[in-house]
């Protein structure tokens, strides 16, 4: 044996510690290589973890070090054994000499190989293997050879193969190309400093410099200049065939894995994780929409991969409940009146209107041509067609043609629209050119294939076979929630949970063949043909419900003789704004049940909407994106719930047939399984259980996890309690509960005392009440804002201010006054209390 190479040489004590590396970390080996030459490697190891835990083996890429894993060695060192090793040629392994010849990835694969086999790791502890980059082609490549070995895999922006229908990235296709590739990476820094600068200011300053620290010269950076000069951008290339078989194996891998990824990534992008979700289907995917490359650096991807950690080990987590399979299905009430030719949908913004007859033969129509060109049972498809007739007819389409419709509706706004249309990787989009265009310029879907919507409702089904309708268990739809408390997470669907969601809905209401539904909340009309009623689309801006007036209401009413009608709590407050100039609503007096959600609805907005239809049964579906409904209340009981005095908050009624809620300690640890309930009357986090609960999120692997603590209960991210008689009262949102010094304190109860104890006193014209914590964990101080006559934000007078802390029993430190709150785009309703919270920081500061 040769002898080893001489090693970079290694920081001091004193610079481990500055950045944040335990010196006693650092280590050297020299490790007989497959090649005959001993070869001496330095890596990062934590040493010996808990008895209980894990071997985690990182592996980095190209052109970092062992320091990308310094996350990994701080969070769970202590439980785990870390070991992040330097690549030869990298960080502070021992670099090739001027006559080496380039290791190639066959190489890289048999090195990791040699490191494993010395180390001579404790085979008692489950070996786990973290890659990102290169470091993950090179881990896939062991792990498909010793699959037996490797108990799971988390993969961080890496890939094994280019994805099919693309090219490799650009970027690396340009550092790759002939002498550009030995000025770029060995001659000077540019590629170095290319990667550390595309983390922008998501990594610290320190950050870039630890990153740049082991290759300052050009004889220290051989090796990344080889790495670019292996990426296989030919068939011929010498590494091609070799990475093309361990893509070709990644099946015998069984072990759990991770994908753990960083969505801006432009080098590794969603194409790559897609990728390896086929690849590996039984693989999970946590995206963070934030980070790019370097993404173990720029997010806490620590954390996530420590709870993954703990389900691997043995939790005694239950198994996923089995859908519930249901004899009905979502097409049941179209099938039931396609041969009529009543109407179906009327759309009053459009002027339009069709029966049955035609939406049955059309949807028909849709899903045949989408079959025609190609649609495969579980594609996804982007609908991206404004509300009215054709994006009903297109979703129904979709549903038949066996894919699988992403819904993200306008009132997410432009952006929000877009990131969550691209979050979903639709094959498909459907809507018109237009957005066709925006899909592809705006790369919300550049890869999809676009469908104009109205060619695809012209068309007729000719002879093309439709399959068999879509069974319980396939998926149907991915809805996007609201992003009211953060981004916009897309909510997973089955068949048999959107069934039962609609037999729900259909019990609850008594919902027949009779009624006729307004919609004045455009995602709402869906349920429509599902239920088999006629459904109207009010003339109004989705992007903006709180424009609905009287007059549009009334005309939708009574273009369908509606019985029903749904609208946000913002749409019926600016209803009855707009009341007194309207001619007499006698549309709207003849409805049966008016129904309100999305966020809270006063009491007060529901006795006016009640004076305009006398013999309406005013009602308050309570629930969420993820399972709707959970419990529903009408007027007559709100108003016998709050003379009651026993409750606090907003009283949101009994849980529906079918549906169970329970009450958890608000500091209840989700991964330690379902929780035991608290007292009737105590304040707790509100979670759910129902045959139509959604299946779980996309992409979210954390999120899911969290929000599913077993035995099929989902937590709300409500919190409230339940009173003697067995009523829910909703008292905020978890993430808006104040931290005081005395304890947790909710903000709906605070803000309802304001609201009645303001609106008869004449101090001053008000509208809605927030109340927000400010200030550091445990000691926050509740701050109150008003929305009321004020050009921003004020401090109030002293009158209004003593009638607030008058009104409640905690101590208020300061009261503003706002000209207008901040509130979601979808609602116009739920305020944003974090928006808030920082507007009064700045201003008390």
């Amino acid at each position: 044996m040769n002898e080893p190479r001489p090693a970079m040489d290694r920081p001091d004590d004193g610079t481990w510690r500055t950045w944040g590396i335990d010196p006693a970390w650092s280590r050297t080996f020299d490790v007989p290589g497959h090649d005959g030459i001993t070869h001496r490697w330095h890596l990062l190891d934590t040493g010996p973890g808990g008895p209980d835990g894990a071997t985690v083996l990182c592996v980095h890429g190209n052109p970092t070090w062992a320091y990308a894993w310094k996350s990994f060695l701080r969070r769970f060192g202590d439980d785990h054994r870390v070991i992040a090793i330097d690549q030869l040629g990298m960080g502070y392994s021992e670099r090739l000499g001027a006559d080496a010849p380039p290791r190639r990835y066959v190489d890289r694969v048999a090195d990791l190989g040699d490191l494993i086999d010395h180390l001579a790791i404790d085979a008692s502890l489950p070996l786990v293997l973290a890659a990102h980059d290169w470091g993950g082609a090179i881990a896939m490549g062991w792990a498909v050879d010793h699959p037996d070995d490797v108990a799971g895999m988390v993969l961080c922006n890496t890939g094994i193969a280019v994805p099919a229908g693309r090219g490799a990235p650009k970027i690396i296709r340009l550092a790759a190309s002939g002498p550009l590739r030995d000025l770029v990476c060995r001659r000077t820094s540019t590629f170095v400093e290319g990667t550390v600068r595309l983390s922008g200011r998501r990594i610290s300053r320190q950050d870039r410099v630890v990153f740049r620290a082991p290759y300052r010269g050009a004889e220290h950076r051989r090796a990344i200049a080889d790495f670019v000069g292996d990426v296989p951008l030919t068939d011929d290339h010498e590494s091609a065939a070799d990475i093309a078989a361990v893509a070709a194996q990644l099946g015998r891998i069984d072990a759990p894995v991770l994908l753990a990824w960083g969505a801006r990534d432009i080098v590794f992008d969603d194409d790559f994780a897609s990728d390896l979700m086929q690849r590996l289907p039984h693989a999970e995917l946590q995206r963070f929409p934030g980070a790019n490359h370097l993404v173990m650096a720029e997010a806490d991807v620590a954390s996530t991969v420590d709870r993954w950690l703990t389900d691997l080990l043995g939790t005694d987590r239950e198994p996923r409940p089995v859908v519930q399979q249901h004899t009905s299905s979502v097409f049941d009430g179209l099938h039931r009146r396609r041969a009529e030719h009543t109407i179906a949908v009327a759309d009053l913004a459009g002027r339009d209107r069709i029966d049955f007859a035609t939406f049955a033969r059309r949807v028909d129509n849709v899903a045949a041509g989408l079959v025609r060109r190609g649609l495969e049972p579980g594609d996804r498809v982007a609908m991206l067609t404004p509300p009215g007739i054709d994006l009903l007819i297109a979703v129904y389409g979709v549903w038949r043609a066996g894919g699988v419709t992403v819904v993200a509706d306008r009132g997410l706004g432009l952006r929000g629209l877009g990131r969550a249309v691209a979050s979903a990787r639709p094959a498909w989009t459907i809507g018109p050119r237009t957005a066709g265009l925006a899909s592809t310029v705006l790369r919300w879907a550049p890869k999809s294939q676009h469908i104009d919507v109205a060619m695809l409702v012209g068309e007729e089904t000719g002879s093309t076979e439709l399959p068999s309708e879509p069974e319980a268990d396939a998926l149907a739809a991915i809805l996007f929630t609201s992003g009211a408390t953060g981004p916009a997470k897309g909510v997973r669907y089955r068949h048999g949970q959107l069934a039962a969601q609609r037999d729900a809905l259909a019990t609850t209401y008594g919902i027949g063949d009779d009624d006729r539904l307004v919609a004045a909340f455009a995602p709402f009309a869906l349920y429509g043909p599902a239920l088999g009623v006629p459904t109207a689309f009010t003339d109004c801006d989705v992007t903006k419900p709180g424009t609905l007036t009287a007059t549009a209401l009334d005309e939708a009413c009574r273009e369908i003789d509606a019985t029903m009608a749904f609208a946000s709590p913002a749409a019926l407050a600016n209803v009855l704004a707009t009341a007194d100039d309207a001619a007499g609503l006698e549309g709207v007096a003849q409805l049966r049940l008016v129904f309100s959600a999305g966020a809270p609805v006063p009491a007060e907005t529901l006795r006016a909407v009640s004076a305009l239809a006398p013999d309406a049964s005013i009602r308050t579906p309570y629930g969420m994106t993820e399972a709707l409904p959970v419990a529903d209340i009408d007027l007559a009981t709100i108003d016998r719930a709050e003379l009651s005095g026993d409750g606090r908050g907003v009283c949101v009624g009994e849980p529906v047939e079918g549906a169970e809620v329970l009450v958890a300690d608000l500091d209840f640890d989700p991964l330690a399984g379902v929780p035991t309930s608290v007292p009737v009357g105590a304040t707790g986090e509100i979670l759910v259980r129902a045959p139509w609960v959604s299946e779980g999120y996309l992409a979210r692997w954390e999120t899911e996890r969290t929000a599913r603590p077993g035995a099929g209960w989902h937590r709300s991210g409500d919190v409230g309690h339940l009173d003697d008689d067995g009523r829910l009262w909703v008292e905020g949102r978890s993430v808006h509960v104040i931290d005081a010094a005395d304890g947790p304190v909710t903000p709906v109860p605070i803000e309802r005392a304001i609201e009645r104890a303001l609106s008869p006193s004449g101090i001053v014209t008000t509208g809605r009440v927030a109340a927000v914590g400010v200030g550091p964990a445990s000691c926050q101080q509740v701050v109150v804002v008003v929305e009321a006559d004020a050009s921003g934000l004020e401090l109030a007078d002293r009158d209004l201010a003593a009638a607030v802390r008058g009104a409640v029993d905690v101590p208020v430190a300061a009261v503003l006054v706002i000209g207008e709150l901040p509130v979601d785009i979808r609602h116009n309703a739920k305020i944003d209390r974090t928006a808030v919270a920082e507007r009064a920081i700045e201003f008390l500061s």
